[in-house]
Order: C-alpha cells, then structure tokens, then sequence
C-alpha cells in the first residue's frame, strides 16, 4: 500500500494554483509528487510542474482546517475559485473582479501549456471535464452578468445537459453570450426546448 504524502507535500498540493494547479516547492518535493503519480512535469520549459487528476482529487479531499464560516459565495468547499454559473448570492466589488481576471488568465495559461499546438484560443482538457464551470468563467470573465438567486433575474445561467460536451446557458442576453463563448474557442447554438419553449443556447468546446 502505498504511503500517504507527507506533511510538506500536502501543503505543496494545497498551495497550488486554484484552476492550472501549477505546484510550487523545493526540487525534491516536487520530484516525490511526481513519483507518487501526484504531479507531471511539463515537457516544455520552464518544465513547471502541475496535479495530475489524482492530485487535484487529494487537495479536495484534503479537511479544511477549523474556521468561522464564510459568507454565501461562488466559492467551492475547499476555498477553490468557482465561476458564478448563475443563481448564487451575490459576489461582486474589485476583489471579485481581480479573482475572475487571474482564473481567466490562468486558464489561458493553461491552454497554452497543455494543447499540443500552444493554442490559447481553443478550450483545454480540463475545460472538457468541468464545462459548466469552464462556460461560466468564460462569461463571468468577458463582463457578463449572471443571474442572483432571484428566479426571475434576467442574468445568465449555465447549466449541465444529457449531451456529451454539451452545456445550457439561459438569459435575456443570449446574443451577447454567444458572442462571448464563440470568442472563448466554444461552438454555440440557439435551442428552444421542447417542454418549455424556452430559448436557450447550446455550448460545446470547439476542437480544432
């Protein structure tokens, strides 16, 4: 059986970059990571190394240490940056608008170190496996308003469907969202459902 990460490690795992998951530490402690199937190490320089899917599962699963709870957020359980997909309680000020700005500019980063060609303008791998959130953040990033907890609020709202690679997003701006989801690298549709007869539009990450 396999031992568990050290101490040092796990603080390395925690400290990484919420969306790259780029790993910060000593030449050793990444180089254990690694082993351990925990991080990979770039091919291209500066060779930085970032979680592998078994990694970022680790940090989530990692307990939070005792603390007076936070205020209603787009925030995940572990402090990660989530995306407001449309919903939540209000989340906004310049701090939040910094922390959009670095996760988007992070995911960019991310694109280019991970699609084959450096291409930025088209969605990643991780983008594929977290497409509500990836959506979000692409709208959330570009000046759109997502819908407040208010049912009736006209703002965008992301959502998962039944089709592979597939998300809904609904609103009174959809023109708007598409333009934006189409200039983040995704194929976008207009749908109106069958039951409901509301329009929405469909989004998928554009593969070439």
């Amino acid at each position: 059986m396999r031992r568990p990460p050290t101490a040092a490690q796990r603080r390395v795992i925690e400290g990484a970059e919420p969306v790259t998951g780029r790993l910060k530490g000593t030449a050793a402690q990444l180089d254990a990571l690694v082993k351990r199937g925990l991080a990979f190490r770039h091919p291209r320089a500066p060779h930085d190394c970032f979680l592998t899917p078994a990694g970022h599962r680790l940090r989530e699963e990692t307990p939070e240490a005792a603390a007076p709870a936070p205020a209603p957020a787009p925030q995940a359980a572990d402090g990660v940056f989530v995306a407001r997909i449309g919903g939540e309680e209000e989340a906004g000020g310049p701090s939040r608008t910094r922390e959009v700005h670095s996760a988007w500019q992070g995911l960019l980063e991310l694109r280019r170190m991970t699609n084959p060609d450096g291409d930025i303008g088209r969605p990643c791998g991780w983008e594929r496996t977290h497409l509500v959130r990836a959506a979000a953040l692409a709208l959330e990033a570009a000046g759109q308003r997502p819908a407040g907890v208010d049912r009736g609020d006209t703002g965008y709202r992301v959502r998962a469907t039944p089709q592979p690679e597939a998300v809904a997003v609904y609103g009174a701006e959809l023109a708007s969202c598409a333009r934006v989801l189409e200039a983040a690298g995704w194929q976008v549709g207009e749908h109106t459902e069958a039951r409901s007869r509301e329009r929405c539009l469909l989004a998928s990450p554009r593969r070439r």
